[in-house]
């Protein structure tokens, strides 16, 4: 697992999203769906080697937001939570 800083870019702003786990690191030109249920396109994958974080860290991944009309907004009808998400790795504890 990699814990990745996610990093919007929104015109000439960056904005720190959140960080998050990654089963496989992506590259530029791939979209990921962060959890808030919307596609961005990664733009730049930063890596710093051999630096070693507190906070567990060691990418910065640069995204904005998917175009409208690109492809991967017509998500079919699939739920990500309910379709894609594997429930024994997912449990939640509603306690």
């Amino acid at each position: 697992m990699y814990k990745v800083l996610i990093v919007l870019h929104d015109g000439d702003e960056y904005i720190r999203m959140n960080k998050v786990y990654l089963e496989s690191m992506p590259v530029a030109g791939e979209y990921i769906v962060h959890s808030d249920g919307l596609p961005y396109l990664v733009e730049e994958v930063t890596t710093f080697v051999g630096y070693v974080s507190s906070k567990g860290a060691t990418t910065i991944l640069v995204v904005h937001t998917a175009d409208k009309d690109s492809a991967v907004n017509d998500l079919y009808g699939i739920d990500i939570e309910r379709d894609m998400d594997d429930p024994e790795y997912n449990e939640h504890d509603d306690k």
